[in-house]
């Protein structure tokens, strides 16, 4: 029975019934009843079915379930991600494009009676909490259980998301999922964003099916925040609570494996602790930030729930991200322990499961198996996936926001940018101004690890770490950053650029990172609020190495001391001067020779920051 009167709704539905041929149609109202008997359902099929879904123990993980994709269905496909828009400069040099008729061409027959046999789920949601004026409502259309359980967990599903919606606007998104076959030649997660419309298929793996994520969230939403006056970013949203009660909110802006988690539900050092501060999580990955009637940029975390990376989370990196995981979680492709029917992961602690379950399926002695070394990759086997996940309810974080359900959002004081670099960019920089911190963010880049790509150094652009989310012209998505700036006037956030992965010459990391990093967002704070003077330097303004706070941080055995801040600030003008030909490099042969529309006010700030890094150099 459907949940709403809206005839835009009620009409698309039946167009994609007729369209994929269910045997059956069920309109998920979020009650606890459907949603426990879809989890019976799902977790009674039989062995082999790929499909299924598993209960974990109810003591120690109640409530939580288990999952496996199949072995080529483990991750976001960027190259099979599409943005179609009618014209290919409005889609730009940062996705791939197809003409909307075209890809419709070729999806439409896959689609076609994809569904016989199978029950179609019609998931009203809404990103952001409801009744929010920054709210937006999506209804996705899928043939997974897995889906739909998982998008209870990420947004405010149900029916009650049609109340943001009413019975007369068009403004949500459609969003239509098929498994289908998990065919990897014809998987495509493809966003039409003049039409409010996301098509996937072929895939099972949550960034790819959970379509209120980053195919709505950012996609789809970076365009609507465009058109609207609004922005979709992909940032961490967190909270500074001073010993005066009041809360300061920031957003950050991290490429992957730069510890954007880990900053969202920082735990600060003891000696802050004492003093009376506290750290607040809003969100972990997006934020949708508007104008407030104050004239201040206001921010909501548009999901209800995280999708964390498993490896590499335990109770020394992040507590407060497995805390989340304790219950009402569902875990994807990580390894089981026999034993007692609960989950593992590399690094989760030292101790992997003798009797064990690894991702793809097969028991093994976990020990044995992951000294074992894969002949292919020459690396050694793991138990679980290196991008298992784990979807947890934002609920459980113990540093959750008590705004977190706040309608009218946070305000923001300030917005960090960064990314891994060993040398160049120095422990935190604030900019002259939105309009400079705008390219600041352009220039966000990353250097890669041995690990991860077999060689170091290798600088990766990733401007606002929103390279593979812009939903448009990433030249046009610079230029509503800069009219934001133009409409936020002198009450936009500051901006900063922060790097916590500086490096000696032998490679060790020279900042201790993870809660040590509450001591540079105290300067950022103060910076915001005029309490802390700064040193004026050729790329923006670096704090003086004393007003860095280092009582108690002790850092390999050793007391930190100003003189080690005041290493982590130095400036080395010949490799800036290579950045600023790199960066000219980017904006004309990876951008603008490729259709991307680069506002002349970058182009004059890269002018600028050269002009003050040749005459610093003299």
């Amino acid at each position: 029975m459907a949940l709403t009167n809206n005839k835009n709704v009620l009409a698309w539905v039946d167009e994609m019934v007729a369209l994929t041929k269910p045997d059956k149609v069920v309109w998920i109202d979020g009650s606890k009843e459907q949603l426990d008997a879809l989890t019976e359902e799902v977790t009674s099929l039989p062995e082999g079915n790929r499909d299924k879904m598993y209960k974990l123990n109810p003591e120690k993980l109640p409530g939580c379930l288990y999952h496996r994709t199949l072995p080529n269905d483990v991750a976001r496909v960027e190259d099979r991600t599409f943005i179609c828009t009618k014209k290919k400069e409005d889609a730009g040099p940062t996705n791939n494009w197809m003409a909307p008729d075209e890809m419709k061409a070729k999806l439409v027959p896959l689609y076609d009676g994809v569904m016989k046999g199978r029950t179609m789920y019609v998931i009203p949601y809404s990103m952001g909490p409801i009744g929010s004026p920054l709210a937006k409502v999506g209804v996705e259309l899928t043939d997974s259980i897995y889906v739909v359980l998982n998008m209870n967990i990420m947004t405010r599903m149900g029916k009650q998301a049609f109340e943001n919606l009413g019975d007369v606007s068009n403004d949500f998104v459609r969003g239509l999922h098929s498994k289908a076959d998990v065919d990897p030649e014809n998987r495509y997660i493809v966003q039409f964003p003049e039409e409010n419309t996301i098509w996937s298929i072929n895939s099972a793996y949550g960034g790819n099916v959970l379509l209120g994520k980053k195919c709505f969230a950012l996609r789809i939403a970076s365009f609507q925040g465009k058109n609207e006056g609004w922005m979709a970013e992909h940032m961490l949203i967190l909270g500074v609570q001073k010993p005066s009660g009041e809360t300061v909110y920031i957003t950050a802006a991290f490429p992957s494996a730069c510890g954007k988690t880990n900053l969202a539900m920082l735990i600060p050092p003891e000696g802050y602790q004492k003093a009376g501060y506290k750290v607040f999580t809003v969100g972990d990955d997006i934020a949708w930030m508007k104008p407030g009637k104050d004239g201040r940029l206001y921010a909501i975390n548009p999901e209800n729930g995280f999708f964390g990376v498993a490896p590499g989370t335990n109770e020394k990196s992040n507590p407060n991200a497995l805390a989340c995981t304790k219950s009402g979680t569902i875990f994807t492709n990580v390894a089981l322990n026999n034993a007692d029917n609960t989950v593992w992961w590399e690094k989760l602690d030292k101790n992997p499961p003798v009797d064990a379950t690894e991702w793809k399926g097969a028991k093994v002695n976990g020990p044995e198996f992951i000294a074992e070394v894969d002949e292919k990759t020459g690396k050694n086997k793991t138990l679980a996936h290196p991008n298992s996940r784990f979807t947890a309810p934002a609920e459980n974080c113990p540093c959750i926001s008590p705004e977190f359900n706040n309608p009218a959002g946070v305000p923001i004081s300030a917005i960090i940018f960064g990314g891994r670099r060993a040398s160049t960019t120095p422990l935190v920089y604030q900019s002259f101004d939105w309009t400079h911190g705008t390219y600041m963010g352009s220039a966000v880049s990353s250097e890669t690890t041995a690990a991860a790509t077999g060689a170091v150094g290798v600088l990766r652009h990733d401007p606002m770490a929103m390279k593979p989310f812009i939903g448009y012209n990433v030249g046009d998505y610079w230029a509503h950053w800069l009219e934001m700036g133009e409409k936020l006037g002198d009450k936009a956030p500051k901006i900063f650029n922060v790097n916590w992965f500086k490096t000696d010459d032998e490679g060790n990391f020279l900042w201790p990172g993870f809660g040590d990093n509450m001591r540079v967002l105290d300067w950022i704070i103060k910076r915001c609020e005029g309490t802390v003077d700064a040193v004026e330097t050729p790329i923006g303004y670096e704090p003086k190495a004393e007003d860095i706070n280092v009582d108690g941080l002790v850092y390999e055995g050793k007391q930190f001391t100003s003189d080690d801040i005041a290493d982590l600030l130095k400036l080395d003008m010949d490799k800036w001067e290579s950045e600023i030909t790199e960066m000219r490099r980017y904006y004309d042969e990876d951008i603008k020779a490729k259709g991307g529309n680069i506002p002349a006010a970058l182009y004059e700030q890269l002018d600028k920051l050269e002009d003050r890094i040749k005459k610093a150099a003299k």
